[in-house]
């Protein structure tokens, strides 16, 4: 079968690595797209996962996001005519969805935040399948057409990616990091996000009090990468780092973003969330059964040694990611 994947964010790449692996191992053709934003090439990159870079992001305003989704999905569907793909994927891609429609080609979407209303309204109406865990009530997805289309999972999508995750000390030197003394990671708010448009105050007085310690801050954009290096007392990587094992040798991360967090508690490493959003149903479980934590005041962080032996993980395999997506093709 020949597979096209789409990736248009950071986290995509790490999600859709292992399976596009997996289809590959299992005699799949897979081609590749990439969006240029924010660190989706430079993953690419380092993880080698070969790809034809296709457009760019246009901007946080709805109108900007509008003109992105067009402009792109006019140069995906021109690369693709004439290539034969059977199936067509992305996690949260409409570009690649309004693609394949116009192509004709089935296609499979995959997310784990229902609130991002505009996208889902898109991606789900268009896509034959919809992926998502299980921790996603379907009536919350109705609204966006995903009634009769949704393949659900268990667990974490962390926990499929992740399976065969093995952290390499190497970043720690990178980064002239000293393990016998605390570590805190620090990820931004997503600025360019429709459904993150918050002043986040709370996520500035942490990076106040943790400045001059073992805190790597993660940006997502270059401006954010300027504005924190200049900042100064902050360990701000100039590129992309392998942030999986930073967070597993880490003592404490801080986030306020999704899919870090997520990593973390994958991983076992102690996590507060700052994300000022309406929280989806994924990081409702968790709170609850108290493997994430909201942050309400800066004096909850405490910078120190978390306590030493192996977390416990949970591996599941990415295969069964890969059959949820691969049935668009027999629907």
């Amino acid at each position: 079968m020949r597979v096209w994947v789409d990736l248009t964010n950071s986290p995509h790449v790490l999600v859709m690595r292992p399976l596009i692996e997996a289809m590959r191992e299992d005699g799949h053709e897979v081609e590749v797209t990439a969006r240029d934003f924010a660190q989706t090439v430079e993953l690419c990159k380092r993880l080698g996962v070969e790809h034809t870079r296709i457009g760019r992001h246009r901007g946080g305003r709805r109108a900007s996001k509008g003109v992105g989704l067009i402009s792109r999905s006019g140069a995906l569907t021109r690369w693709a005519r004439g290539r034969g793909f059977h199936v067509a994927m992305g996690h949260a891609s409409n570009d690649v969805m309004v693609a394949a429609a116009l192509l004709r080609i089935p296609s499979a979407t995959a997310f784990d935040y229902e609130w991002a209303t505009i996208q889902h309204h898109v991606n789900c109406r268009l896509a034959r399948a919809v992926v998502v865990p299980e921790a996603i009530p379907p009536a919350r997805l109705d609204r966006y057409g995903a009634r009769g289309k949704l393949r659900r999972y268990a667990g974490l999508k962390e926990e499929y990616y992740l399976a065969d995750f093995r952290p390499d000390r190497a970043v720690l030197d990178e980064l002239g990091l000293d393990d016998s003394l605390p570590i805190v990671i620090v990820r931004t708010p997503p600025e360019v996000s429709l459904y993150h448009r918050f002043e986040n105050s709370l996520f500035l007085e942490v990076l106040e009090r943790l400045r001059g310690r073992q805190a790597v801050v993660l940006p997502r954009t270059p401006a954010q990468r300027k504005e924190l290096a200049e900042s100064g007392g902050l360990i701000v990587p100039e590129r992309v780092v392998d942030a999986q094992s930073l967070i597993a040798f880490a003592d404490l991360v801080v986030s306020a973003g999704g899919t870090m967090n997520r990593e973390a508690v994958a991983l076992g490493t102690p996590v507060f969330t700052t994300f000022e959003g309406r929280l989806g149903a994924v990081d409702e479980v968790l709170l609850r059964e108290g493997r994430l934590r909201r942050l309400e005041r800066p004096e909850q962080v405490q910078v120190e040694k978390r306590k030493s032996g192996a977390a416990q993980r949970t591996a599941r395999d990415p295969r069964e990611l890969v059959k949820l997506l691969l049935s668009a093709r027999e629907t």
